[in-house]
């Protein structure tokens, strides 16, 4: 009893962590800089609401650890990890070793925590980058508007919130450009790219303020990427874009441009080559200190180079799965290019590679904004591409159904459900259905996550778990904003059909018996069903049971808590025929299924739940 108790526990304390903790704390990794006093207050946010509760989590699931540890890229960054530390027996020791670890420590906590992120909430993460790109594109617009009535000649802009420098700072206004810019090419509905657009435009206006040139470098990387990743006729005009915008920073900002010469990189870089020359194979040491004066009598503390900083550090032994992970992550963002967060990550990783080519050096340190240009785009692209593998995301493309093609597809088609704006689900002449999904409102949640996706890439989960669903077949985004998916049905009646066929009233027990278990099943897999009711469960030719309707429904880290099972067994109550037979006539032996898989507590629970309600039932 004691140990079960504990199982729950940990288990509401994993599921708090990875389903609210570890988004609250992504959103402030990208955009707390923005508003935030200072860096530290940003590293204690980032160590209290992403990186320490990973850690927890890891403890109390291990086993998470197993598909991370198959990925290519987070290999990779274990194998540099690994030796930026060794590195530490031959490099100075000037700080404590505790000291060099935790920047490591927090960096793998990083990739760990966007894994279960991605995971567990993957229908949130397109609405957090988009939220903090809408406070980067607020913040980032005050700050041009204050930079404008400040303005003189010579003056660069730095930004208010955490940012110190511009150079900094137009890593940050870099990054979230190369989002928009991103959004811009994949989004579906053109009406985003009434906002897209000038929040690129304002963003670029921001990075060119801040007088720096190589983000300028980098976000034409970033758009030929686009064009390279996802051709369409949207790239046509991104190359028209990029053409005229060279022209445009030519025309009005060449004598900023060339005025400031090379600012010193070519020395900078002939010296530290010269250092890196002593030890090239295994660097310095991750310890080592940088100090590199070009002959103006300044020292700067960086290689102004990512690939410079890395061979200086670790060598050409350290550099080797440097470039392995980031080539692999580019890699693997084209294979599967058909998932748009893919395309997007990898467009912000080709942005910090452009703008890493004569900033920065420094190899693995605390969150700031260094960390925009490597460790955030790499993280996020390889918890993509494990998930994608596993299935857990979209994994077919998306095809544009015209009303022609709408028309043709369900020609002398048998129209099963309707409502007053036309046909919702359309059995086809070849016996599959097409169902169609309405467009929503512009700011719910179907915009970022249409349900005809939903309801492909729930199929394929309950289908790993042993669960028959529905086989999709394509999915459709229609002209006016509404979406379809396109299914082969399964063989079967729905339950409430069989029960309503059955006279003997012991094979109907029987059966609710076995919807018990199967309930049961449903709920310890963590699978919360909204819409479940007999009308959505289908008994099979070889007697088992499937679910279809499948849109409406959420697979959980954890057994569901008895609270959702509460909520699931209300939501039935609501059909007087469903009610009669489960939870009248038949309630013991739907109790006595449920036992065979659930817990005690959870049946007990149901008990009472169904003794206790007093729900209005609805006819059906």
């Amino acid at each position: 009893m004691q140990l079960r108790g504990f199982n729950s526990t940990s288990n509401r304390v994993f599921d708090f962590i990875s389903l609210w903790i570890l988004p609250a704390g992504y959103f402030l990794l990208l955009c707390a800089l923005f508003f935030l006093p200072g860096r530290s207050l940003h590293h204690k946010l980032f160590y209290g609401l992403f990186s320490i509760p990973t850690l927890i989590a890891l403890c109390l699931r291990p086993r998470e650890l197993k598909e991370l540890l198959r990925e290519p890229v987070f290999v990779a960054l274990l194998v540099f990890v690994a030796w930026a530390l060794l590195s530490l027996s031959w490099g100075p020791r000037d700080e404590g070793i505790a000291g060099m670890f935790k920047p490591s420590l927090h960096t793998l906590l990083l990739f760990a925590g966007t894994y279960l992120l991605v995971r567990y909430r993957s229908e949130i993460l397109q609405p957090l980058l988009f939220g903090a790109a809408l406070v980067a594109l607020v913040a980032t617009t005050w700050f041009l508007f204050r930079f404008a009535h400040i303005y003189e000649p010579g003056m660069r802009l730095i930004g208010g919130g955490a940012f110190d420098n511009p150079l900094l700072s137009s890593h940050l206004f870099g990054f979230f450009s190369a989002y928009w810019l991103s959004v811009t090419m994949t989004c579906k509905r053109r009406q985003m790219m009434w906002l897209s657009v000038p929040a690129m435009a304002i963003m670029f206006m921001a990075v060119i303020g801040t007088g720096s040139r190589t983000p300028l470098v980098a976000l034409t990387m970033a758009a030929l990427w686009l064009c390279f990743i996802c051709w369409n006729r949207r790239s046509i005009g991104l190359l028209i874009g990029l053409a005229l915008s060279g022209v445009t920073v030519a025309f009005l900002f060449a004598q900023m441009i060339i005025e400031r010469g090379d600012s010193y990189r070519l020395e900078i870089w002939k010296q530290v080559l010269h250092m890196i020359a002593d030890h090239p194979w295994i660097g310095h040491g991750y310890s080592a200190t940088l100090s590199v004066d070009p002959g103006v009598g300044i020292n700067f503390q960086e290689p102004h180079s990512f690939v410079l900083g890395v061979l200086y550090y670790v060598g050409i032994f350290g550099l080797l799965p440097w470039l392995f992970f980031i080539f692999w992550g580019l890699l693997s963002s084209w294979r599967q290019r058909v998932q748009p967060l893919l395309i997007v990550a990898s467009t912000l990783l080709i942005f910090g590679i452009g703008a890493g080519l004569t900033e920065g050096g420094g190899i693995i340190s605390r969150p700031k904004e260094h960390w925009f240009l490597l460790w955030i785009p790499l993280a996020l692209i390889a918890a993509l591409s494990i998930n994608q593998r596993a299935r857990r995301l979209l994994t077919m493309p998306v095809q544009k159904l015209t009303v022609t093609g709408l028309q043709n597809l369900s020609n002398a088609a048998q129209v099963i459900e309707e409502d007053g704006l036309g046909p919702k689900v359309l059995r086809l002449t070849d016996g599959s259905f097409l169902k169609l999904f309405r467009r929503r409102r512009w700011y719910t949640s179907g915009n970022f996550n249409p349900y005809s996706e939903r309801f492909a890439v729930n199929s394929e989960q309950l289908r790993l778990m042993g669960i028959p669903t529905p086989q999709v077949l394509n999915l459709y985004r229609l002209n006016d904003g509404s979406s379809a998916v396109h299914y082969a049905p399964l063989p079967g009646h729905t339950l409430r059909q069989v029960l309503q066929s059955i006279t003997a009233p012991a094979v109907r027990q029987a059966l609710v018996e076995r919807f018990g278990k199967f309930m049961a099943q449903l709920h310890e897999k963590g699978v919360y069903f909204r819409s479940l009711h007999l009308g959505n469960v289908l008994v099979l030719e070889d007697g088992e049971f499937g679910l279809i309707d499948l849109a409406d429904l959420r697979i959980y880290p954890s057994p569901l808590s008895l609270a959702l099972r509460q909520r699931n067994l209300r939501h039935m109550q609501r059909y007087t025929v469903d009610k009669r037979w489960l939870f009248e006539e038949h309630f013991e032996a739907l109790l006595q299924g449920y036992a065979v898989t659930a817990s005690q507590s959870a049946v007990d629970n149901l008990h009472r739940q169904v003794l206790a309600g007093n729900t209005p039932a609805r006819v059906h």
